[in-house]
């Protein structure tokens, strides 16, 4: 591993006042992108949604060349000079383009700098992402230059997400480098994020954005509500260490996968990762959010602006073969990609309403971000990306060859999934980091999902591979689940932990939750029933699962029942269904609607 010489502590550090005049003064609505990453920007940890970049500067660049090239890039840019007023507490639903300010960049210049600069320009980017941005009033580039003794060596930034994504950091340095070569830059091309809200409100755009609302509320409604509703499960906010593969093995295996097929390398790798994930889970489809940078469009490719949003995919695993899933994999990715601009604000709306009647909580348990085709400098900066060990960053690129097969262990994030993939490169080597949940995937099980993925690209390189043969072919074996689990609308979940979370959220009441197939289904269709012996408590059917629903987050493997039927007192054998048949009826009903009594 290469290890990064102690960093250097700036000889001394100023503060360099920017002003900027040019452009035009403008208000109007926030973007589709915009409200989203506001709302995370406003639930999150700062260090979790600002982005960061490092921008190496080209010998022999002088300070106030660096300084001219940023406030070129402000005024060209109408992202860089807008602001989100809002009043105290709310939420921004309106942007405001200002035609003239000041910004800062902070100098700290050293005698010395580390052996690996980028390395410790890449750590201050970092520290620099731990301040929040006011979305009211900040700029949205934390600048920092690094210099030596005096002369400009590298621009270490933290960026507001608000206005800016990976696309866009790459768009803001490639310009900055040729504004630093002397190029004259032409108008630009692409939209401004008040053009784009604009085109968003216009019928066609309303269209799109009410598409996409209705491929996630079909899958949120069909799919499984969770892809690890099993044993060890549980929480929200889960604190996973990151685990490297770097791999010239599983690089060869999958270009000879893609040459086999015909298919795209992106394509081969993500059927494989569901293959394998759904098969880990169980299940018999595997739903993951995939971002994407919605920069398809030449009206939207350089923007600047922040355009990624979630991509849902849902692809049913229920194919005799790997190639058979490989021809499914590559419409459903279309399908989602066309669907990954949407309203935010009306999308969790949507999932609200469709969870509650479906009695289900949405876990964006798996997040699959493949950035193998961003450049290298941004495919690791998005919010959740790798935090890379000091004097790691940039290694890829180092050792062009790389490793035959390498894992290696790094820090810890708390997340809000349970297992996040990046994919940094897909060749000569590839080149992923993945947090699992420590709960579900211990240091060997999480070493040996990434050993598995090699092994499948290796066995689908030569010939089609039987998704019947996965444990033998990757070495991954589904989860264990006792024989209290069984599938209900299509999740994975257990009886007698729904009863024991509907009794807590219900004040210790004694509950009996049992499954069944309703009248003239197959047998398969189990729905669940909850008995509920409600003593001289009030209770209605909305009331009891209003409580569970509260009671949902952090508990996957938890379906609210289908009906719940409300009784005087508990059989004396309370285990047994049939003895709570026979029980006087106080009220019955969904719980959903209007109650049945």
């Amino acid at each position: 591993m290469h290890r990064m010489s102690r960093p250097r502590t700036p000889g001394s550090t100023h503060t360099l006042t920017v002003t900027y005049a040019g452009g035009e003064e403008r208000r109007g609505p926030v973007t589709m992108g915009q409200a989203n990453m506001i709302r995370c920007m406003l639930r999150d940890e700062p260090a979790h949604i600002n982005i960061h970049d490092v921008w190496p500067v080209p010998v022999g660049t002088r300070t106030d060349s660096v300084v001219e090239a940023l406030r070129s890039l402000v005024v060209r840019h109408e992202a860089l000079r807008t602001t989100f007023p809002h009043a105290p507490g709310g939420t921004p639903r309106e942007q405001a383009v200002a035609s003239a300010g000041r910004f800062a960049v902070t100098v700290l210049d050293h005698a010395e700098l580390p052996d690996d600069v980028l390395g410790y320009a890449e750590s201050l980017a970092r520290r620099a992402r731990e301040e929040r941005f006011h979305l009211d009033r900040d700029f949205p580039l934390r600048i920092r230059l690094l210099t030596r003794a005096g002369a400009p060596v590298s621009v270490a930034m933290a960026a507001s997400h608000a206005v800016t994504d990976a696309g866009a950091l790459a768009v803001l340095k490639e310009e900055w480098l040729a504004l630093l070569a002397g190029e004259e830059l032409g108008p630009p091309a692409s939209l401004t994020p008040l053009d784009l809200a604009a085109e968003e409100a216009t019928p066609a755009g309303l269209r799109t954005s009410e598409a996409s609302l209705r491929h996630w509320e079909r899958i949120i409604r069909t799919g499984p509500q969770a892809m690890f509703a099993e044993p060890g499960a549980e929480g929200t906010e889960v604190g996973t260490p990151l685990l490297t593969l770097r791999s010239r093995r599983a690089a060869r295996a999958l270009a000879r996968v893609a040459a086999r097929t015909g298919a795209l390398p992106s394509t081969v790798l993500l059927t494989a990762w569901c293959a394998l994930v759904a098969h880990r889970a169980g299940q018999e489809a595997c739903v993951i959010a995939a971002p994407t940078s919605n920069r398809y469009h030449p009206r939207l490719a350089r923007s600047v602006n922040t355009l990624s949003q979630d991509a849902l995919l849902s692809l049913d695993v229920r194919v005799p073969s790997f190639d058979a899933l490989l021809k499914k994999a590559w419409g459903a990715a279309l399908n989602a990609y066309r669907h990954s601009r949407f309203d935010a604000l009306r999308l969790w709306e949507v999932i609200d309403g469709a969870t509650y009647e479906r009695g289900s909580r949405f876990a964006r348990d798996v997040v699959f971000n493949d950035v193998s085709t961003l450049p290298p400098t941004v495919a690791s900066l998005t919010a959740d990306g790798p935090r890379a060990a000091p004097g790691e960053s940039g290694a890829a690129d180092r050792d062009p060859d790389g490793p035959e097969l390498e894992l290696t262990w790094g820090p810890e994030q708390v997340l809000p999934t349970r297992l996040l993939t990046f994919v940094h490169a897909t060749g000569p080597l590839l080149h992923l980091g993945m947090w699992a949940d420590p709960e579900l995937f211990g240091r060997a099980e999480a070493e040996g999902l990434l050993t598995g993925l090699v092994r499948l690209l290796e066995a689908a390189a030569t010939q089609d591979v039987p998704l019947a043969s996965l444990t033998s072919a990757t070495g991954v074996r589904p989860a264990e689940r006792g024989p209290e689990w069984l599938r209900v609308d299509g999740s994975w979940t257990s009886p007698p932990l729904v009863a024991a979370t509907l009794s807590r959220a219900l004040d210790g009441l004694p509950v009996h939750v049992t499954a069944d197939a309703p009248a003239g289904s197959a047998p398969t269709r189990n729905a669940l029933t909850a008995y509920i012996a409600a003593g001289d408590t009030p209770l209605t059917p909305a009331r009891a699962h209003a409580a569970l629903m509260d009671a949902l987050p952090g508990r996957p493997g938890v379906l609210a029942p289908g009906r719940y039927v409300i009784v005087r007192h508990p059989p004396a054998e309370a285990d047994r269904t049939r003895a709570w048949l026979h029980r006087q009826i106080l009220g019955e009903g969904t719980g959903r609607q209007a109650d049945v009594t």
